[in-house]
């Protein structure tokens, strides 16, 4: 098992999933106590379709990657690199952008939430589609950020990236059923702090990995151009080990802990971790911390999720 593929993925799927299960179980719980449950089959439905549409998007992200590698062969060593690089920064962005402004408007998706709802099933006209339009943009919403982030490991096989994710939609679904079926007490607010400062983490790796497919591209684009001095900054005037974009190597603990096995790669999975780490990968990574981290705990003291701490839905009571 690869865990430096899964394990992200994994909480990534984990930490969106139950969000929209969240949005998901809030709906259903409003048409409960509504006494409209003729209409929970519109919710199953955008929850179905918006799973296949992030996967649809997943498919076409990696036939669009081999599609490209197929058309310019002699390149592909150039362009797989290039779209993992590619795909890295987007999901950088994304988690970023997630992390930081839903985590501030997260204290309001309850009330959100119960205003789109009621605000549909007072307008009686196509209601189900109101309700299916509403969970179909959030598990969308959801799929994308996730989708963004799988991309990037299709080029290393669909069965682990497939499978962490699945297994993290699982996961979600889980606490879904124990929050609003069972009945189950957990602390919400303090669930997506947790998973938030590990995404944190996760992001911060995918600024060093995004940085070493780049440096790979490069490095493959001037073998094949043979311009390696014009385009490695630093190809030939670093060794034993240089890099062609990224500076001179920071430290080497491949003998000491490889990231390839335990507890390496448990690290390299976490918190970005690499054995051999070059001085751009390293300010990047410091600098990633810094500013979206900082910006992160900042926002947590804004009181993260307040209207949904300890949410708990019983099997015929609904409680906020």
């Amino acid at each position: 098992m690869n865990f430096s593929v899964f394990l992200p993925n994994f909480f990534v799927t984990l930490r969106e999933g139950v969000e929209a299960a969240l949005v998901i179980g809030i709906v259903l719980a409003l048409l409960k106590k509504a006494k409209k449950p003729h209409l929970n089959r519109w919710v199953y439905a955008g929850v179905g379709i918006g799973i296949a549409l992030s996967a649809l998007i997943g498919v076409l992200l990696t036939w669009v990657t081999q599609a490209i590698g197929k058309a310019y062969p002699q390149y592909i060593e150039v362009i797989e690199p290039a779209f993992e690089g590619v795909f890295g920064v987007l999901a950088i962005a994304m988690l970023s952008w997630m992390l930081i402004w839903m985590t501030k408007q997260a204290r309001f998706m309850k009330a959100q939430v119960e205003g789109a709802v009621t605000d549909t099933l007072t307008k009686n006209a196509n209601v189900g589609w109101g309700i299916f339009n509403l969970i179909l943009v959030a598990v969308v919403r959801e799929g994308f950020e996730t989708v963004l982030l799988i991309s990037q490991y299709f080029q290393q096989g669909l069965i682990i990236p497939t499978i962490s994710a699945i297994s993290g939609l699982i996961a979600a679904v889980a606490i879904g059923v124990g929050l609003f079926v069972l009945g189950i007490k957990i602390n919400i607010r303090q669930f997506f702090q947790v998973m938030g400062v590990l995404l944190v983490l996760i992001v911060a790796g995918l600024v060093v990995s995004a940085l070493h497919n780049f440096d790979t591209a490069v490095l493959q684009l001037a073998h094949r151009s043979r311009a390696s001095e014009s385009l490695c900054f630093y190809y030939q005037h670093f060794t034993p080990n240089p890099s062609c974009i990224l500076g001179p190597m920071v430290w080497d603990t491949s003998k000491i802990l490889p990231d390839e096995r335990f507890p390496g790669v448990i690290l390299k999975s976490l918190f970005g971790y690499r054995e051999h780490l070059y001085l751009v990968q390293a300010v990047g990574y410091m600098t990633f911390l810094l500013t979206v981290g900082g910006l992160y705990l900042r926002s947590l003291t804004d009181g993260y999720i307040k209207s949904n701490q300890n949410i708990s839905v019983a099997p015929k009571s609904v409680k906020y």
